[in-house]
């Protein structure tokens, strides 16, 4: 029997509790390789930091919180943490809401990125066409930038990027 820390799979632990979850849909790849193109591509001029997709697992307390945001961002001066997981917290996370996951990745996934003070949270809601980016100010997330079915999104943590939403869901 092979165990977790052995497994590819989609196997988060959320507060203790291991979670399942099943792969997303086609239209959900599509908007992370739009977003990850994007990056990517200032990224490359800009030489910021690593940006890696899921699925890669985020461990924040061991056998507590071990999440695979779909997208994160590791600033260079972090890279400490890139081991043969993320062990400690990433510079951003990104979560594209699929379909029923509404509640799991803007309220209890929200707190646990918030609990651990992860600087920059995007949530992308694909039914709304909208892009909302969080940052951490006080130990809570605020509003940084937002979008939706037009206009551009800027993050605070990737220093000059800014995405127009009709290339994400374009």
């Amino acid at each position: 029997m092979q165990t977790i820390e052995r497994d590819l799979d989609l196997t988060e632990i959320i507060n203790g509790e291991e979670i399942m979850s099943p792969s997303p849909f086609g239209r959900h790849q599509r908007i992370v390789m739009n977003i990850t193109r994007k990056i990517l591509l200032h990224l490359e001029k800009h030489d910021l930091g690593e940006l890696y997709v899921s699925p890669l697992d985020v461990i924040f307390e061991e056998g507590v919180n071990r999440l695979q945001p779909d997208l994160l961002f590791i600033r260079k001066a972090n890279m400490g943490i890139f081991q043969d997981w993320i062990r400690g917290v990433p510079d951003m996370v990104c979560e594209i809401v699929s379909p029923g996951r509404y509640e799991k990745d803007t309220e209890v996934k929200r707190a646990i990125y918030e609990k651990y003070k992860v600087p920059e949270y995007w949530v992308v809601i694909p039914e709304l066409q909208m892009v909302e980016i969080l940052t951490i100010e006080n130990d809570r997330y605020k509003k940084h930038s937002i979008a939706e079915l037009e206009g551009v999104v800027t993050s605070k943590v990737i220093e000059g990027l800014t995405i127009d939403v009709k290339d994400i869901f374009g």
